[in-house]
């Protein structure tokens, strides 16, 4: 139910679906989940107000738990730090790194 709300073309279209989600959800009685759905639907589709060629990157934090998931892989291997300066610079230099090689040579369109 919740997927053909964020699959619509529009926010018009996805608002319409979602108002229709929750009278369903009253119907079968889920009054709280219909409550949470009309109250959170602007919330979720904020990303429709962009271009759908951005909806993609701009609907998920995926390369932001990538990123996360790395610097721990990076930090585990180290174990403990002598103070909190190398772990600094340890997190920092693997951003600058994957800012230049992910972002450096992309072009602005």
């Amino acid at each position: 139910m919740l997927k053909v709300i964020q699959a619509q073309e529009n926010k018009e279209e996805a608002l319409k679906k979602a108002e229709a989600a929750s009278i369903k959800l009253k119907d079968m009685k889920f009054h709280k989940a219909s409550e949470i759905v009309s109250e959170g639907i602007s919330e979720t589709t904020n990303y429709m107000n962009f271009p759908s060629e951005h909806w993609t990157r701009l609907r998920t934090n995926n390369p932001l738990e990538r990123i996360m998931k790395e610097i721990r892989r990076r930090t585990r291997v180290i174990g403990s730090f002598p103070d909190e300066n190398s772990a600094f610079m340890l997190v920092t230099a693997r951003l600058r790194y994957i800012a230049h090689a992910k972002w450096g040579n992309k072009k602005v369109s």
